[in-house]
């Protein structure tokens, strides 16, 4: 049976470190930038709420259900947002990649994919997962195609799936990769990363 242990993700773009409450006060800066806690499709918290927010998604870690990580931008060193592994079923293994959200200023960049190729790499050729999912709000049509140019496949719509965080019911999207995918998978990513990485940084490949 697998177990989520914590570690440190990372490559010349992007440090995924173990999130821990002295992540707290970047996270809030980060989250300041672009006042993400207003944006209606995601559950970044309000100022003064972060502290209870990393502390859940410690609870999680130690429940052996989540890992979840701070990301640090390599280049300015700064801490620029959070992801994670939750909704583990350690039995296949299979797990979700998501609560992830970054600064606005890194929004629509090579970011998103530099983590999540981190992620799913570590995910299948250490965790040795079967599959791994990645959900998102049925309303959040940019983040829908991110997952879709990330190469994952549409599996379906849970109706009525969560509460968003002004109470209302959320209808989620559900995409997933199979083990069997993940080496097509991660040469797209490569020759993804090859276009989107500003020209004077090294390539991933």
């Amino acid at each position: 049976m697998s177990h989520l242990t914590a570690t440190c993700l990372q490559d010349e773009h992007v440090a995924l470190e173990p999130l821990s409450l002295d992540h707290v006060p970047a996270l809030e800066a980060a989250a300041a930038d672009g006042e993400l806690w207003n944006l209606w499709f995601t559950s970044v918290p309000a100022p003064g709420q972060m502290q209870g927010y990393v502390e859940k998604a410690l609870q999680g870690r130690s429940d052996g259900l989540m890992l979840p990580f701070a990301v640090r931008e390599q280049s300015s060193g700064e801490i620029v947002g959070t992801t994670r592994y939750y909704d583990f079923v350690p039995e296949l293994p299979r797990l979700a990649i998501g609560y992830t959200w970054y600064a606005r200023r890194w929004q629509k960049s090579h970011l998103n994919t530099v983590c999540k190729r981190l992620l799913l790499r570590h995910a299948f050729e250490t965790i040795h997962c079967v599959a791994v999912e990645i959900h998102t709000d049925l309303r959040n049509l940019d983040s829908q195609r991110a997952i879709e140019r990330l190469g994952a496949r549409r599996e379906g719509v849970l109706r009525a799936h969560k509460r968003r965080p002004d109470g209302s019911l959320r209808d989620t999207v559900c995409y997933s990769i199979l083990a069997s995918e993940w080496p097509d998978v991660d040469r797209w990513l490569g020759l993804r990363l090859q276009r989107l990485v500003p020209s004077s940084s090294p390539s991933l490949l």
